[in-house]
């Protein structure tokens, strides 16, 4: 599988490590958050048939952080976006 990589261009997936789904973006506040909140934080995911948006760790590389939307049918990669631009994007539309 090939991740084409918003600022250095297409890259084989080895490069990479698979660390879940992106909704992991939003940490739980640990001043404020339930244990019931990090609990569902750390255990319960989403296992969906389709488009699913993950994060992706460029190990072997730049060493960034990405989300990527992939359809988990098919592996077919539909976008790739820092991830800090995601959450930023996030932060300022909450």
């Amino acid at each position: 599988m090939i991740i084409n990589h918003p600022i250095l261009g297409p890259r084989d997936a080895q490069e990479f490590v698979y660390l879940g789904d992106a909704s992991l973006i939003h940490r739980p506040d640990g001043m404020t958050a339930s244990i019931e909140t990090f609990h569902d934080y750390t255990y319960l995911r989403d296992n969906p048939a389709g488009l699913h948006r993950e994060l992706w760790y460029h190990e072997q590389g730049d060493r960034s952080w990405l989300v990527v939307t992939r359809n988990t049918v098919t592996h077919e990669i539909t976008s790739v976006e820092l991830a800090r631009d995601v959450a930023r994007a996030e932060g300022r539309s909450k």
